[in-house]
């Protein structure tokens, strides 16, 4: 395959490239950051420094780039995590408009597939939506929209990968979380009843692999291991494998009045089933919860 991937450079970008190139792929990754050109191309990919909002600078780039396969992973997230609404503005313009602009320029460069990697929390449902913000679930539903419109019309096989919240090594919010449990600034809701859809960085990275080889067009996929967790036992779990105390206990009005916007997201009951990526993409999570994989990483790192 030849791969172009929007986004390498991120969170998921980097080891997705990795594996990739590994596997024998050709790969071009595209960033914002002519800082992160060098580490790209250390891991064996071409680099395609363009912003993905300038239209005619990325179809340029990706016609060059004769990709088969196009991998949408287009955030910009800050580095310390989402703590507002307004922090997610310029990645809900890279799913609404840079959608817009990759898909044009994938169809343009005559690829066969278009793999997007979602946001499972935020994605359109069967019954009572998960509104975590409106306009974050608006534009991951126009992302969505648009991909499944290419594919319904014959224009490029569309594939949706719903990830849980990703964890795991060099993780910004993993690392971020582990860093406020350590010092106990990480309180958590007595009773919690949350249900989030998680899934370990390296599990998502293979996921996406197998979707851009097997999945069918359209296919539309949860992306998540097999134990959702509530906000209280991720912490507790990473107390545990981090030596650290277990995190103070909070009546569930205090996260509301402090932190709005993240009292919000790790309230959210979405159990979520990885059951049709198994069966379809013939995938299966390394780490079946999120106790196996944070203490996976623990061991590696001590």
């Amino acid at each position: 395959m030849r791969v172009f991937i929007a986004g390498g450079s991120g969170t998921i970008g980097v080891p997705l490239v990795r594996a990739l190139v590994r596997a024998g792929h050709q790969v071009c990754a595209q960033t914002r950051s002519t800082a992160k050109r060098n580490d790209l191309l250390a891991l064996g990919a071409s680099v395609a420094v363009v912003d993905a909002l300038d239209r005619d600078a990325l179809i340029s780039a990706v016609i060059q780039a004769r990709p088969t396969h196009v991998v949408h992973q287009l955030t910009a997230l800050p580095k310390d995590g989402v703590r507002r609404e307004s922090d997610l503005a310029a990645t809900n313009r890279l799913r609404i408009e840079g959608t817009r602009n990759l898909l044009d320029a994938a169809i343009r460069a005559g690829a066969r597939r278009f793999v997007v990697g979602s946001f499972a929390i935020l994605s359109e449902r069967e019954g009572p939506a998960v509104e975590v913000s409106d306009e974050a679930a608006q534009a991951v539903r126009s992302m969505e929209a648009q991909t499944l419109e290419a594919t319904s019309r014959g224009a490029i096989e569309g594939v949706i990968l719903r990830y849980g919240l990703f964890y795991g090594p060099h993780t910004p919010s993993t690392e971020a979380m582990i860093d406020l449990v350590r010092k106990r600034r990480l309180p958590v809701v007595r009773n919690d009843a949350s249900l989030l859809p998680v899934i370990h960085i390296d599990d998502a990275v293979s996921a996406t692999v197998k979707a851009l080889d097997t999945a069918p067009a359209g296919g539309t996929y949860d992306i998540v291991d097999d134990h959702p967790a509530s906000m209280s036992e991720i912490a507790d779990t990473i107390a545990a494998v981090a030596g650290a105390p277990r995190p103070i206990r909070v009546p569930a009005w205090l996260p509301k009045l402090v932190a709005p916007y993240m009292a919000r997201v790790t309230s959210v009951h979405l159990p979520l089933s990885n059951g049709k990526a198994r069966a379809e993409l013939h995938w299966e999570p390394r780490f079946h919860s999120m106790k196996d994989g944070l203490s996976a990483m623990m061991r590696h790192a001590a």
